[in-house]
């Protein structure tokens, strides 16, 4: 196995690993979703958001990765507001 090969059997793992993390996040999103229908709260939280991406970026020790991981975060926070709003309907 080459080296590009080598690096491509890691992202694939990796990838597997995020698809994981993702369905479990979202069920997550869900039950958040649920309880802030039930309590009448507004699917934007400005403040949560920003608590998550600082601590998310206190997780990333590459300083060249963090504004990377920075939008992978905010990302995801768009289409976890996204799925809140559908499953309001």
């Amino acid at each position: 196995m080459n080296e590009l090969e080598k690096a491509r059997a890691i992202i694939d793992e990796c990838d597997e690993l995020m698809a994981r993390a993702f369905e479990i996040r979202f069920r997550a999103v869900q039950s958040v979703s649920e309880y802030k229908v039930q309590n009448g709260l507004p699917v934007f939280d400005a403040a949560r958001e920003e608590a998550v991406i600082k601590k998310g970026l206190a997780k990333i020790g590459d300083e060249n990765l963090k504004p990377y991981y920075e939008r992978f975060l905010k990302s995801l926070m768009e289409l976890s507001k996204e799925y809140q709003e559908e499953l309001k309907k």
